[in-house]
Parts: structure tokens; sequence; C-alpha cells
């Protein structure tokens, strides 16, 4: 009869079995930890968070053995990139009430590098709920974050590429606009300067014709000095020139001729000033008087501003300047007319001059609102206003930004809140010739130096 083992040995022999599987199971947990991407860590939930185990695939991600890990309490504080830690110390309190934490940091490795980390933090209790430990994950996310870093930047340079395109739009829409008015005023010169070269002829006619019949009628008068001994006759004739008002006729008649005689010469001078606001037929690098284009460009906007600001022009002595001068004119006109709008009421626009080492400035300025300290640095970005919807693009400035940096200038602008707002343009009397070889080229938008 075969022997069996007794109950002794079959317990031994099922201790055994049970410890190998143990064994099996732990070095399967330990190789499957070891090869996850994530950092497996467990710490203590208190004071420093010492770390008391950490995957030994530690060492493959951060260069760091585990023992030497948990070895030192404040290994994890010390190895986090000094600019994460304030958000992560600010917050480390809320794993006990909200039970995790997710955190994104930069973590120091062995060789001195720093690796975007992730960073998931779950507190665990025991069954009394007292915190037991801290168990985490850390996953390097470096290349996720260089992605993110990349696409950022061209998210940014896009954006550029997208304002610099709407810009070149508004200056080639601001270039149409200016054919436009360039067409509109040859048209009216030719519309107009006839018919009002004949009524200006006419009138020229009109008043020495006046003339000649006041001689007359004064001549008829001494004529009839000699019949006023006649009662009946003198009353007649008295009756006549009271009944003509004689005496106001020949002033007003002469006023008339003269008021209508001005204006004629009013609407030739706007005419004028139109075709040499928008220099008809000209487009490239021309010498130019800028006193003239000032004056050519107060008279084109003096319906913005006459019935509530005086303009007091002081012009030094200017040299002729090289320039587009029909884009110069439209600075002119955005720096006049945001002059006249910053006048609330009743105020003065300044336009001073000068000119000193080959360079020349001109300085428009008024006495109105001011502009406020916070938008002083963003006053020449492209479409930034503090107008109402539909009261301003915010293009008008940093267009002007654009032409004068064009011209190899800058623009400079001083403001005081509720004293008012002066611009500066200065430019070179002959530009650099990479300047003039760029006659259609959007200028870099960069706010200009204040």
């Amino acid at each position: 009869m075969e022997a069996r083992p007794d109950a002794g040995q079959q317990i031994d022999a099922g201790g055994v079995a049970g410890e190998q599987g143990s064994a099996k199971v732990n070095a399967r947990l330990k190789y499957l930890i070891a090869n996850t991407p994530a950092i497996i860590y467990s710490s203590v939930p208190t004071g420093d968070f010492k770390m008391n185990f950490v995957s030994d695939n530690a060492s493959r991600v951060l260069g760091y053995e585990p023992e030497e890990m948990v070895a030192d309490p404040n290994f994890w504080f010390n190895h986090i990139h000094p600019d994460d830690v304030p958000t992560i110390f600010s917050s480390l309190a809320l794993v006990f009430s909200e039970g995790q934490r997710a955190y994104e940091y930069r973590f120091r490795t062995s060789d001195g590098r720093y690796l975007w980390m992730h960073d998931t933090l779950r507190l665990i209790r025991d069954g009394d709920g007292n915190p037991l430990e801290v168990i985490g994950s850390l996953t390097d996310i470096t290349d996720r974050k260089v992605m993110e870093e990349t696409l950022h930047k061209k998210g940014e340079e896009q954006q550029l590429l997208i304002e610099k395109l709407q810009q070149a739009q508004a200056q080639l829409l601001q270039s149409e606009k200016m054919a436009s008015i360039g067409q509109l005023a040859a048209g009216i010169a030719h519309e107009i300067n006839n018919p009002v070269g004949f009524v200006n002829s006419n009138m020229s006619s009109l008043r020495n014709y006046v003339a000649t019949l006041f001689t007359v009628i004064d001549g008829y008068d001494l004529a009839l000095t000699p019949l006023l001994d006649h009662p009946e006759i003198a009353t007649a004739i008295a009756d006549v020139k009271k009944q003509a008002d004689l005496d106001y006729l020949k002033n007003d008649v002469t006023e008339l001729v003269k008021e209508s005689m001005d204006g004629l010469k009013r609407v030739k001078d706007i005419v004028q000033s139109l075709k040499d606001f928008s220099h008809v037929g000209e487009t490239g690098w021309q010498v130019a008087d800028l006193h003239h284009g000032l004056d050519s460009t107060l008279n084109i906007a003096n319906n913005e501003f006459k019935y509530k600001a005086t303009v007091e022009k002081q012009y030094g002595k200017l040299p002729m300047v090289k320039c587009l001068a029909s884009q110069l004119n439209q600075v002119f006109m955005n720096l006049i007319v945001n002059a006249s709008h910053a006048i609330k009421e009743t105020g003065v626009i300044t336009i001073r001059t000068g000119a000193a080492n080959d360079w020349v400035w001109i300085e428009i300025g008024d006495n109105g609102v001011g502009i406020a300290p916070e938008n002083l640095t963003r006053i020449f970005e492209p479409f930034f206003t503090t107008k109402a919807v539909g009261q301003g693009t915010g293009l008008g400035l940093s267009l002007s930004y654009n032409i004068v940096n064009k011209h190899g200038g800058r623009i400079e602008v001083d403001s005081e809140l509720g004293n008012g707002t002066r611009f500066t343009v200065h430019l070179p009397v002959e530009p650099p010739e990479p300047m003039m070889g760029a006659v259609n080229q959007v200028a870099p938008i960069h706010p200009a130096p204040i």
C-alpha cells in the first residue's frame, strides 16, 4: 500500500505553492510598474510629503535611483523648477479636501535638464477616514509641451501675419480711396473750373459795369442840380430816390459783387486744395513743400473743426522734403481730425514746424481731453480705438505711423489727461535709399517709441 503524506506535509506543500504564486505576482507587478510610461510613487500625507516608494523606471526617465529619491526627505520639492514651486505650494493642501490634484511642472533630471511632468496625486485614507498616504504618477509630457509651444508660436506668427494682411488691406483701401479722391478732384476741376471761370469773368465785368452805372448816376445827379430850385421837380426826384433807396443799393451791390467774387475764389481754392491734397498724377517720391501740404489739408478738413476750434499756425523755415506727398497729407489729415475730435466744445489746434540737422519736424497739438496713460502705449496698434462703435476704425494712427516709418522718420506723442495731446512727426529731408525703394510695402507693426 502506497504511503500517503500526512496533514502537515500537505500544509507545507500548499504554503510553498502559495509563496511561489505570490512571488510570481509580485515579480509581474514589479515588471509592469517598471515598464509603464508613468513613474509610480507614494509619499507620507504630512509635512514635507517625503517619498516612501518610487518605481524603478524613475532611473530611466529622470536619471535618479529610487533609493536616492526615497532617502532625501526634500527630494521632490528641491527638484521642482523654482518658478513652478509657488503654484504647487499654494494649492497642495487642497488634496485633503478634494481627494486628488493634478499639476504640470518642470522637474530637474540628474543631468541638469528640466522635463515637463504631469503629476496626478490621490489621497488614500484608512477605514476611519484618516489620511494614510498619497500615491501619484509622474508622466513625462515634455514632447507635448514642446509641441504646444511650437503651436503657440505658430499661432502668434499667424496672428501677426493676419494683422499685417489686415493692415496691408487697410492701406490698399486707403490708397484706392486716395486714388478715387484724385480722380474725383480731376473731375471736379474739369467740371467746375470752367463754369466758375465764366462766372468769375462775368462777375468781374459786372463789377466794372456797376461802377460805370454808378458814375453815370452820379453824373445825372450833378446835371439835375439846377432843377432842384423847382419844388415840384425836386420833390419828384426825391421821391424816386427814396423809392429806389439809391444810397443803399450803391453800397449793397458793391458788397454783393465783392462777396460773390470771394465765394468763387473759395470754390477755386477748395478744388485746388483737393488736387494738391491727393497729388493727382503723382505716385512716386518727389520734392514737396510740407507747408503747402499742411495748408491744403487744413482747407479740406476745415469742416471738421471750423465750428469748435481755431487753428494757430506757427510755421518755421522748412526746406523742401523728398517724400510721398499725398501720403504725408494723409498723416496730417489724421492728426488734425483727431485733434478736432479731442476738443469737446471749443479749443485751439496748434501747428508748429521747424528744421535742424537735415531733419524737419511737424507738431500738431490740441488742448482737448488728452489720452489716458494706459492707452498711450496702444494708440499706434492697428484697429485700437477709444471711440464708440461706428465712429472710428482704429486705423488712422496705425497707418500714420507706418507712413512716417516708411519715410525713415518717427512719430512721437505727448499727452496729459484733461490738458490735450501733442503729436510730433520727424522726417529726414532726404529719406534713405531703401525707404524710397519700398513705396508700396507695408511697414512692420510695432508701436512707436513714446
